[in-house]
């Protein structure tokens, strides 16, 4: 999800109370879902994962950790998220590799936001790779 960014910003923990529900749309606590992988507690076992997780990076302000998850090859330098810009709902439309047996996985989604009051969607085909063992987010297809 690297064309979700725009300014920068500080995490936006108030949406990402220990019992909010997690922006990543599976039916967990933020602090028991993402959370745990934002805080460093754990890992994404898959490129789905990762990429649920991901979208909840961008949804709570979280540059720090999109950083951590991308590919050094294609890493930006900072990630700027736009205050403006709110990440309301995910959905995964198709799912290639990416399991705790690839090294390699493909994610199409569509993400859902509000900006200035105004609902928008985007839709990206990201890749994943594995990289010192862990999933990583590579860029767009």
């Amino acid at each position: 999800m690297g064309g979700m960014s725009r300014r920068s910003t500080q995490p936006r923990r108030a949406a990402s109370g220990s019992a909010a529900p997690c922006p990543c749309g599976l039916p967990a606590p933020y602090r028991d879902c993402c959370g745990r992988l934002h805080r460093g507690e754990a890992a994404a076992p898959t490129a789905e994962l990762l990429m649920r997780s991901r979208f909840s990076a961008f949804s709570v302000g979280d540059a720090g950790y999109l950083l951590r998850t991308w590919h050094p090859s294609t890493r930006p330098p900072a990630v700027d998220l736009d205050r403006a810009l709110r990440w309301t709902g995910l959905e995964i439309l198709e799912v290639t590799g990416g399991s705790a047996f690839h090294t390699e996985g493909t994610v199409r989604f569509r993400a859902r936001y509000t900006e200035r009051g105004r609902a928008g969607e985007m839709e990206e085909h990201s890749r994943f790779t594995r990289h010192a063992g862990a999933w990583v987010y590579v860029g767009a297809l």
